[in-house]
């Protein structure tokens, strides 16, 4: 059902008002809910339920749209691609959900008077006649997406007015409904069901990384929590753009992949679903591909305690019913290099998704282990700390939770000590740990329909050289909205929950340094969280601990483990403290984010690194 924005004026009807003048130089029209007579333009594109009109009298300001969408099945077979035309119309601000951006566009148009055919229809080429900003999206977020507090401020109540040369947001909503060329084209994102896509063209952007995505960082350049400021703004590279359903009623295709070249594209500019984007006149095709996968770790721990290896995947809601199980196991035997010990995320219990409260995973971690040492991986033991029953949120029945695998045969634990799911660990002097494995602070609220944070201290078999590992998976970001939505700055959907978690972590930690500022300690897994954003800010500056990306100078467009809307992005990090970070390497397997949907068991990459734990 249509909602509609309140009128912005109560002017009386106008008559012979140019496109240009209904779009305004803001998002939303001058003229919504008024009904205008007498609007000529030229038709660029029709779609099923209307079609596209340029003005036939354009004016000199960027940020005023040419060209809008006329709303009315009924009015498509009146019209052809070619013809100028005169009609009336009511100007209306559409938009089926409150988190959307309201799309200016006529409805009911009326008295359609073709006034020639044939006309010349040359689309706005981006890149050539126009080109996107870089780094910002809207003027409302203060240069910071991910600022907070979130939701601020709604576009539908400020209306700003466009600067398309500064805003990405501001540049594709001064060409809405705009017939534009595209060109030079490569995918930088896996398709969805639909088939829709990201793309980069000959214009200019940023994050480039070296398989053709684009990867969020800092500034437009950096991502490193010392070196990032908080005055320093997020790059969310708004020059990407979606490429939408055809117009003609085919299908992109479902199986492209990232780093992929496409066809230029004509289409019509819109926003839909969520974002910007080119509704093309024909589905995409592909002029090449992408062949290039990954390849296995070079990193190899040699058994010892100069060269142990840690690795971190999530798994994506892993049972032993999962038919990703073995590519999984393969991956951690053949690319990871069988580390020393695995710290899983989303490990489900013995039966899956069944909600018959189930919750032990030994079924699970001993099936993953025995498919590793088929594939020529250790022979992994495992421990893990069962949750309370539906008390760790992800999908239902589930009850996912972190889990550890360890080759016997090079680490153990120190003094084992399990404790339960309601049972909080402490550091004791030494630092010893009151339950090893154990949770940490898991009845603490902030710990509600999440996943709790598994401790552990380890030695090497000879009980020489003892380290400590914390393996976490923050709370989702589900209840987020549209990176170029309506709430600005966006919704970081449970912020606030993982800062409160990055500090119940963050002091656990300092209690360990506390007792011995030489501890080698490490923490991993998925933080559902960019590293320069405030949950892992306070993780980093309250706890000692620094990203091991930094420490062994990952290039800063290559650290990503998962793919979002236009970008690639880093979820799952290593933070380490300075006596294990020394001669530290570390790298990130992308055998998830270079492939498409279906041939990834995971939608996260898996990372491996190198350590002397020597004492």
């Amino acid at each position: 059902m249509k909602t509609f924005a309140t009128a912005l004026s109560l002017a009386l009807p106008a008559a012979a008002v140019t496109i240009s003048e209904i779009n305004g130089n803001a998002f939303l029209s001058p003229y919504e809910g008024e009904t205008v007579s007498g609007v000529e333009g030229l038709v660029t594109a029709i779609g099923e339920d209307g079609f596209y009109l340029r003005s036939t009298s354009p004016d000199s300001d960027d940020a005023t749209s040419e060209s809008i969408y006329v709303y009315g099945s009924s009015s498509v077979s009146k019209v052809s691609v070619g013809d100028i035309i005169t009609l009336s119309g009511k100007v209306s601000e559409y938009r089926s959900s409150d988190d959307y951006l309201y799309l200016t566009e006529l409805t009911s148009p009326s008295s359609i008077v073709v006034q020639s055919t044939g006309n010349k229809v040359a689309p706005v080429v981006i890149g050539k006649d126009r080109s996107p900003p870089t780094e910002a999206y809207s003027s409302l977020d203060t240069g910071d997406v991910l600022a907070v507090p979130n939701n601020v401020s709604q576009i539908s109540v400020d209306n700003p007015v466009l600067q398309p040369e500064s805003y990405g947001m501001d540049f594709w909503e001064s060409l809405s409904g705009e017939l534009v060329s595209l060109t030079g084209l490569t995918i930088i994102t896996k398709p969805n069901q639909y088939g829709d896509v990201f793309v980069r063209g000959d214009w200019a952007v940023t994050g480039l990384n070296g398989h053709g995505g684009l990867t969020q960082t800092a500034d437009g350049e950096y991502c490193g929590i010392l070196s990032h400021d908080p005055a320093d703004k997020i790059d969310s590279n708004p020059e990407a753009i979606k490429i939408g359903s055809p117009l003609d009623g085919t299908s992109n295709s479902d199986s492209s992949r990232v780093g992929d070249t496409v066809e230029d594209v004509t289409g019509v500019v819109q926003w839909k679903y969520g974002q910007y984007m080119v509704l093309p006149s024909t589905a995409l095709k592909v002029t090449g591909s992408d062949d290039t996968v990954a390849s296995a770790s070079s990193l190899t721990g040699d058994g010892t305690c100069k060269a142990l290896a840690i690795g971190s995947y999530n798994v994506e809601n892993l049972s032993p019913s999962s038919d990703t199980i073995e590519a999984i196991a393969d991956h951690i035997a053949n690319y990871l290099n069988g580390p020393a010990i695995m710290c899983l995320q989303e490990i489900q219990d013995n039966d899956g998704e069944t909600d018959d409260g189930v919750v032990d995973a030994n079924v699970t971690l001993s099936t993953l282990a025995d498919l590793i040492s088929a594939a020529g991986g250790p022979e992994y033991d495992f421990t893990e700390i069962a949750p309370i029953d539906g008390e760790n949120g992800g999908a239902p029945g589930g009850n996912i939770r972190v889990a550890y695998l360890y080759d016997p045969s090079i680490v153990q634990l120190r003094n084992p000590n399990p404790g339960t799911a309601s049972e909080a660990n402490e550091v004791l002097s030494g630092p010893e740990l009151k339950y090893n494995p154990g949770l940490i602070a898991p009845t603490n609220e902030a710990w509600d329909a999440s996943r709790k944070p598994l401790v552990a201290a380890w030695e090497t078999v000879d009980g020489k050289n003892t380290f400590f590992t914390i393996n976490v998976h923050f709370a989702s970001k589900g209840g987020g909205s549209y990176l170029q939505g309506d709430e600005r700055p966006p919704v970081n959907g449970g912020v606030d929950q993982r800062t409160s978690q990055a500090e119940i972590v963050a002091s656990f930690v300092a209690s360990i340094l506390a007792e011995n500022s030489s501890a080698k300690i490490l923490a991993t897994g998925d933080f559902n969280e960019f590293s320069f954003v405030q949950p892992l800010t306070t993780f980093a500056s309250k706890s000692g601990l620094t990203e091991l990306d930094e420490v062994v100078g990952i290039d800063p467009l290559e650290r990503y483990t998962y793919i979002y809307d236009s970008n690639h992005e880093q979820l799952d990090h290593i933070f380490v403290s300075e006596a294990l970070g020394e001669g530290a390497q570390m790298e990130h397997i992308h055998v998830n984010t270079w492939v498409n949907y279906d041939d990834a068991p995971s939608d996260h990459d898996p990372t491996v690194a190198l350590f002397n734990v020597c004492e």
